[in-house]
């Protein structure tokens, strides 16, 4: 434990020193490239989305998730070679994950942060990125089956079921599912980063308790960085993740749960994520059959800044509401070991 919550602070030290510049480098850039609306973009589609939201781009940069994942990714790396000298599978994996689910959503940070004079817009079209999120996850999944062994699902009470190969479609579509959970939920000051740093923290507990440590050294890390970056997130925001970090994020945190072997706590734990997706699933899926919307307005948190709600309201309640699936998770995690 000592061990853990050393590199916990070092990782926290590390992350504040280079993060003031690094977002008065961003506001340099934002300042210097002022931002052209998009030829032919229409933002009519979602007007209420739009009204609530309005302007919180336009003033606080994107891109702290860039820093954050070449800190979590450099620091798990050098403490691993100090440590052991070698990375080992399950490290590496876990980089794999952070490192290409970042690439994908580096394009539309790349665009956020410096934009062409010209007015086109640069991002990756959601197709393509949802084909890009595939194939990584069916990577990493098939990593996790091949190389780690994995292909159980335990379930309490009902024991422990070997699914063969079908491991790596499900393992994929966890992956692909938090990744997009994430970003979603990633639309208030601190809400998302606030949500991971509560599941990491049941995660870290589960993860020493079972003696994985090149997990919990991991989580240690990030849970550092996290703490510093939510320093400067939360409302009024000085920064945001951006794609790169919560597309990144989101996937990394799936792959964490697959690490742990308990796939039905990763779902548990991850409560408020599972929430804001499926309302966000749930919306569009009502509006293709049924021509009309079943909320005023989607995803959860949206919707609570719709019905009246001030924004570190909705944080503050979702992060409470979130330690309470932690809670739940972890207690139903050791208690089924």
């Amino acid at each position: 434990m000592t061990e853990l919550l050393g590199l916990l602070i070092v990782s926290f030290v590390i992350t504040a020193v280079f993060l003031v510049p690094f977002i008065n480098f961003l506001y340099f850039l934002k300042r210097k490239y002022k931002r052209p609306i998009p030829k032919g973009y229409d933002d009519s589609t979602t007007p209420i989305h739009n009204q609530l939201l309005h302007g919180k781009e336009k003033e606080t940069p994107v891109g702290g998730g860039i820093l954050l994942i070449l800190i979590l990714s450099l620091l798990s790396i050098g403490y691993s070679y100090f440590y052991s000298k070698s990375l080992q599978n399950d490290l590496i994996i876990l980089l794999f994950s952070v490192i290409s689910f970042g690439v994908i959503g580096l394009f539309d940070d790349i665009n956020h942060i410096i934009t062409a004079l010209s007015g086109k817009y640069h991002g990756l079209r959601s197709r393509y990125i949802l084909g890009l999120q595939l194939i990584f996850a069916v990577l990493i999944a098939s990593a996790l089956y091949f190389v780690l062994g994995l292909n159980n699902l335990y379930v309490p009470h009902f024991g422990n079921f070997v699914v063969g190969a079908f491991y790596i479609p499900l393992a994929a579509f966890l992956v692909v599912a938090f990744s997009n959970a994430y970003n979603i939920s990633d639309g208030l000051d601190g809400l998302s980063t606030g949500l991971l740093v509560i599941c990491l923290l049941a995660f870290l507990g589960l993860a020493s308790a079972n003696l994985n440590l090149t997990l919990a050294r991991f989580i240690g890390i990030w849970i550092g960085a996290l703490f510093a970056f939510l320093y400067f997130n939360v409302y009024p925001a000085r920064i945001y993740l951006g794609d790169a970090g919560a597309l990144a994020f989101g996937a990394t945190f799936a792959v964490v749960g697959l690490l742990s072997g308990k796939i039905l706590a990763l779902a548990i734990i991850g409560g408020v994520y599972v929430l804001i997706v499926s309302s966000s699933f749930l919306q569009m899926f009502w509006k293709r059959v049924f021509k009309k919307k079943l909320m005023p307005v989607a995803p959860l948190h949206i919707l609570l800044l719709h019905i009246g709600w001030a924004e570190p309201k909705v944080v503050i309640r979702l992060w409470l509401v979130q330690a309470l699936f932690a809670i739940f998770g972890l207690w139903l995690a050791l208690f089924s070991r």
